[in-house]
């Protein structure tokens, strides 16, 4: 007979223990009461909305977002300082398109971060998911044996051997349990970390959100005062643009395309033709001095009153800015899964990203072509081209000079499927690009000022 303290006692208080923490399990698992204070203490749970709510607010908080009255009147009042001014107009532009990038970057890596803390949050579930069943089955194993509890040695020592058999079973069931428990503990504390984490993201996607639309308001008001200060009328535009459609019909390829708009468009051919002068100019002054600080090339994109390229575009090499914020999904050369290589490269952007000029040029063609989508071919002078495909809106016109980090154009929310997105297979915008050196493709990859952003993803 055992004393009063003694191994029984200790046994029964284990299980009571035990019990009292497995009661809350099947209901935690489902999100149900609070945990007893000894969860509460370890884990504490945050009560948050499920990943498909978050992004679900996320989307309708950027399409509600909308620049205040007040800043409607800041951003008229400093166009109106600045409209007469074309190079100020121009630096503000290429300020404003960086602003924009960077933040565009911002929400970019911030969508990154949620996606990985959401499939951490779905892993952690499936955990306690799989573990479900083996708590239930022991948490009612434990309910039946409180219902029947096993005999008392010091009331009824008739049935010590009952209790020698129900002392056994608990004595390998307690360790057993009390480590299923260490473990749920431990995914409930990774889920209320993880969950910590998706609020605090959410919040600040939610502001990175709400100064983009700020930025993109000012700078379409800035795309809108530079397009009026060119001064060309309406109606005149609008027949270029019909006819340089017209054109586009016609070609078949973007050689053909090229060559059709510098012999049958008007403002193209004076393109073509301002960039052979360009080239021819600055032959001349390479001529007569070797000095590199007189072709330009030691900081070809400072001057934002040049009209003219500040350098030759074969000198840019390591120079050239990338016209987007987005990840590379398909590079040059690589397969393009019907047997042949890219000859271009494909970037995977935000909806509604801004696109700016790689380097300096002319517009030689704006506007949808075939499978293309929107297209726009800059001459970039000495037989360069740089073609962007894929655009939602063009905000430059035929035979326009831009400098590199203007804004030309706005990329859409990927609905309007080109045939970069189709082959690749995104839902996201597609932005395509390609240069082109005296009608053949060639490898942008050495001209851009960061190679380490092209490496394309599995």
């Amino acid at each position: 007979m055992r004393k009063p303290g003694g191994r029984w006692p200790i046994i029964l208080s284990a299980r009571r223990s035990v019990l009292s923490w497995l009661v809350a399990v099947p209901l935690l698992a489902v999100a149900g009461p609070p945990l007893p204070m000894s969860y509460a203490q370890q884990a504490a749970p945050v009560v948050a909305p499920s990943v498909g709510d978050s992004q679900s607010r996320l989307k309708s908080t950027q399409e509600s977002l909308e620049v205040s009255a007040g800043r409607r009147k800041a951003i008229e009042a400093e166009i109106d300082g600045i409209k007469d001014d074309h190079v100020k107009l121009t630096t503000t532009l290429i300020e404003a398109t960086k602003h924009v990038s960077e933040d565009e970057q911002k929400i970019g890596d911030s969508q990154a971060r949620l996606d990985k803390l959401s499939g951490d949050e779905a892993a952690v579930k499936h955990s306690l998911e799989g573990r479900r069943a083996v708590i239930a089955e022991v948490l009612a194993s434990l309910q039946r044996m409180g219902r029947k509890p096993p005999p008392a040695l010091l009331v009824d020592p008739s049935d010590i051997l009952k209790a020698i058999r129900t002392s056994m079973l608990l004595g390998a069931v307690v360790p057993g349990m009390r480590a299923q428990i260490d473990v749920l503990i431990g995914d409930l504390t990774e889920l209320a970390r993880v969950r910590a984490a998706i609020e605090a993201e959410r919040q600040t996607l939610t502001a990175d959100l709400s100064s983009i639309q700020s930025e993109r308001q000012r700078l379409s008001a800035l795309v809108e005062a530079r397009q009026a200060a060119l001064g060309k009328a309406q109606d005149a535009l609008e027949a270029e643009r019909s006819h340089a459609q017209a054109l586009a019909e016609q070609a078949t390829t973007l050689k053909e395309l090229i060559a059709r708009m510098e012999s049958g468009s008007k403002p193209a051919a004076d393109a073509a033709e301002a960039a052979r002068k360009a080239d021819a100019q600055r032959q001349s002054v390479a001529a007569l001095s070797p000095d590199p600080s007189l072709r330009g090339t030691t900081a070809p994109f400072k001057d934002s009153a040049r009209l003219a390229p500040a350098a030759a575009f074969a000198s840019l090499k390591g120079q050239i800015p990338l016209p987007v914020s987005g990840t590379v999904l398909r590079g040059f050369g690589s397969p393009d899964g019907f047997g042949g290589a890219g000859k271009g490269t494909s970037f995977k952007t935000g909806a509604g990203a801004i696109v700016a000029s790689p380097s300096d040029g002319w517009i030689a063609y704006a506007g949808p072509y075939r499978s293309f989508g929107q297209l726009l071919i800059i001459n970039a002078g000495s037989g360069y081209y740089i073609v962007l495909a894929g655009m939602d809106r063009i905000n430059v016109d035929l035979g326009q000079f831009v400098l590199a980090g203007e804004p030309v154009a706005v990329m859409g929310d990927g609905s309007v499927k080109t045939a970069a997105s189709v082959a690749l297979g995104a839902a996201q915008p597609v932005l395509y690009v390609e240069f082109r050196k005296d009608g053949a493709t060639i490898d942008p990859g050495p001209w851009w000022a960061k190679p380490e952003l092209q490496k394309v993803r599995g």
